[in-house]
């Protein structure tokens, strides 16, 4: 694509990470003293299990959370390399990873800990944190048609839905119109299989006079597994983009 093409994300990202360590210790005591519930999703969202934070310590850089009522449960979280914690704060959505959970003791009591995330993800109920996603290698969307399966690009990706191009102009852009047993490959992060509703259209102009038309598509009835492979993706996306910008890779 034509680097005079206009930008293809709808959503300004800064307002939802928060990178500081002073806002993201507010935000973890916060949770902490409203006491507000916290769901550990595990395993891709095979598990979730509902718990809370019991305490935050910054100078050993350890946040503690109540076990699980499960023996067999606490096994599996200490066992996952990849987790996702969702709370509310002030009726506001937040939600944050780990890579690893540990056994400790916090005031003489078994519990769990995980390192201070570096990221925290602050966002209102309905609002979804979206990216655009990398040129290179790109990510496509399969979409079942009558005629066959049709490829088409990923140009950004949320929670709540994808951007898509339809450079030969195939889809119907009848807003509403929805195509079922739709793939996207996230690579590492698992393979989608969703509903998409088109819920806007845009055609704009390439460098060579050419005209290309993107699709707003929502996805129908997300299941909760869904759900965070993209969030999944979508903070690593944020790592690689953080290491770049600080010149780590």
């Amino acid at each position: 694509m034509s680097p005079t093409q206009p930008e293809l994300g709808t959503e300004n990202q800064s307002l939802y990470q928060v990178h500081s360590r002073r806002e993201i210790l507010n935000l973890l005591q916060g949770i902490k003293n409203q006491r507000q519930l916290i769901t550990m999703v595990i395993n891709g969202g095979a598990e979730v299990v509902v718990t809370s934070i019991l305490d935050i310590d910054d100078k050993k850089n350890l946040v503690y959370i109540d076990l699980a009522p499960s023996v067999l449960i606490n096994q599996r979280i200490l066992e996952s390399d990849d987790i996702e914690f969702e709370s509310t704060l002030d009726k506001v959505r937040i939600s944050f990873f780990a890579s690893g959970v540990n056994e400790c003791t916090q005031d003489g009591q078994q519990a769990l800990c995980i390192a201070v995330p570096p990221v925290m993800i602050r966002l209102q109920r309905r609002e979804y944190f979206r990216v655009n996603t990398p040129p290179n290698p790109p990510i496509y969307c399969k979409i079942p048609l009558a005629s066959g399966v049709y490829t088409t690009t990923v140009v950004d990706i949320s929670g709540g839905g994808i951007a898509i191009l339809d450079e030969k102009r195939v889809l119907e852009s009848q807003i509403g119109e929805e195509y079922q047993n739709c793939k996207i490959d996230l690579g590492e992060n698992g393979l989608l299989n969703v509903t998409l509703q088109i819920r806007n259209t845009q055609d704009f102009s390439l460098a060579n006079g050419e005209t290309n038309r993107r699709f707003g598509c929502e996805f129908v009835k997300m299941v909760p597994g869904m759900l965070t492979m993209i969030q999944r993706y979508i903070m690593q996306l944020e790592r690689e983009r953080n290491a770049k910008m600080h010149g780590m890779v």
